[in-house]
């Protein structure tokens, strides 16, 4: 019965997380706009600079900017956990016969409906850009979207922590947004790992997001993988396994004081 009520109060929080969105219709900007704009960018304005041998630079670019924006997502859920705790959110929680895991599932369940959102912006203007899947087939194109997703939902945990950690929401943007922007820049998201000098190069192809966008694009384009494709589904795992239980210690600390 415990189960039924942690997924019945995980959908309800869930909803509640979405429904904040008509209200600050800014919070999409995230998921719409920024993406769309990066994608321009890089295409119409750097992509003519960087040469991705075999096909074009947007087939080469949409996968790792789909990545990039996937995991980005998790700022809305740094964000409102730090917002929540300032608020004094989560001791009302406390005080209603309620889930206590739900405050974290349904944070991160209304993040996959959003990169759910965002993914779909994106092939959309990337089709319309010029992107193709190639070599691919409808089965793979899946696969490459369930691991989007996957990804996008790992990446939420971690995310889900540094809002706990956070003494406000600003905190959280800076904490969040420092440590995974180079990331993202030190990948082979928009060039490749080879471009790069040495000891960049190692830490590129040992990256999590060159593993993910090189697996995305085996997918999607029939290209060589940096690794074999489920190294890729490992990471997410990895993540998981770290940070959803971190999360929920830090969790508990927050409610306790």
């Amino acid at each position: 019965m415990s189960v039924a009520y942690t997924v019945s109060d995980t959908f309800v929080l869930a909803r509640r997380n979405l429904k904040r969105i008509p209200r600050q219709p800014d919070l999409l900007i995230a998921y719409t706009i920024q993406p769309v704009m990066f994608v321009l960018l890089f295409i119409y304005v750097f992509g003519g600079a960087i040469v991705t041998p075999g096909f074009d630079y947007v087939d080469f670019l949409i996968p790792g900017i789909i990545v990039q924006s996937i995991a980005f997502g998790g700022f809305v859920t740094a964000l409102g956990l730090s917002e929540d705790v300032q608020k004094g959110l989560i001791d009302r929680f406390r005080s209603l016969p309620m889930s206590r895991a739900a405050v974290l599932t349904g944070r991160t369940l209304s993040d996959v409906v959003l990169n759910c959102l965002s993914l779909t912006v994106l092939l959309v203007v990337g089709i319309i850009c010029g992107f193709n899947f190639q070599d691919t087939t409808a089965a793979e194109v899946v696969l490459g979207i369930v691991l989007l997703l996957l990804f996008g939902y790992a990446f939420s945990w971690v995310f889900a922590l540094v809002g706990l950690f956070a003494s406000s929401p600003e905190t959280a943007n800076a904490i969040g947004f420092t440590a995974i922007f180079p990331l993202t820049f030190a990948s082979s998201a928009f060039v490749p790992a080879e471009s790069m000098p040495d000891g960049l190069q190692q830490f590129a192809n040992a990256n999590p997001f060159t593993t993910v966008v090189d697996a995305v694009r085996s997918l999607w384009l029939g290209t060589p993988a940096n690794s074999d494709v489920w190294m890729a589904f490992v990471w997410v795992a990895v993540l998981l396994v770290v940070f959803v239980p971190l999360s929920i210690r830090r969790y508990r600390q927050v409610a306790a004081k």
